[in-house]
């Protein structure tokens, strides 16, 4: 009896030095697992705000703010919206010219910037200056208050004027009147300024709560 039990005790003492070792390395493997999760963890916590900043910055880009800032103070405009202009016209792209020979930042046509110089006061004023962000935005931003101004605050007419013409506006306004309607974004007869307009107002809701500290609001 002694004889055959020692060989069991045996092998009853390796199993169980043989499961002891088992759970062992599966605890070390847990912890390994679980301390590589808690790194993971703590480095996605520190660059998230740099990632963060970075998507930003590709969905809604901003350049320029201090100018932006500047010319909102200058002509008593909102600098959300200004910064909504300049993303609907040209993302912040520098260098820009549109097909209608519309230059810069704000996309001003030469002729708008050549009123704009003359209405300002602007008179050492030359075309290729609105490829300079600043006399871009300055001059982009006295436009969208002489246009908020012949609205009567309208920001709706203002911007559609500034995409589709004031004399468009001026008529769809008249049209409007007659059939005892008002001229809401929906009953702008161009697409494209009804997108444009749609486009400004959406931008500016999402510069004033992504950018609030960037454009002093």
């Amino acid at each position: 009896m002694s004889a055959r039990a020692a060989p069991t005790a045996s092998r009853r003492s390796a199993y169980r030095r043989t499961a002891a070792r088992r759970r062992t390395v599966r605890r070390r493997r847990i912890v390994a697992v679980l301390g590589a999760a808690v790194v993971a963890s703590l480095v996605v916590a520190l660059a998230w705000p740099g990632v963060h900043h970075a998507v930003r910055e590709i969905a809604l880009p901003l350049r320029h703010e201090d100018i932006i800032r500047q010319q909102a103070r200058d002509k008593g405009l909102d600098p959300s919206l200004i910064a909504a202009v300049i993303y609907a016209e040209s993302r912040f792209r520098d260098g820009q010219t549109s097909a209608a020979g519309a230059e810069g930042l704000m996309q001003i046509t030469p002729a708008t910037a050549r009123m704009i110089a003359r209405k300002s006061g602007g008179v050492a004023f030359e075309v290729r200056d609105l490829g300079t962000p600043q006399v871009n935005i300055a001059y982009g931003a006295w436009y969208l208050r002489y246009l908020m101004q012949r609205y009567a605050g309208n920001e709706t007419f203002a911007l559609a004027a500034y995409n589709g013409g004031e004399g468009n506006v001026d008529r769809w306004i008249v049209a409007a009147e007659r059939r005892s309607e008002a001229l809401t974004i929906a009953a702008i007869p161009f697409a494209e300024t009804r997108t444009y307009v749609q486009r400004v107002q959406d931008a500016k809701r999402q510069y004033r709560q992504s950018y609030a500290r960037e454009l002093g609001l």
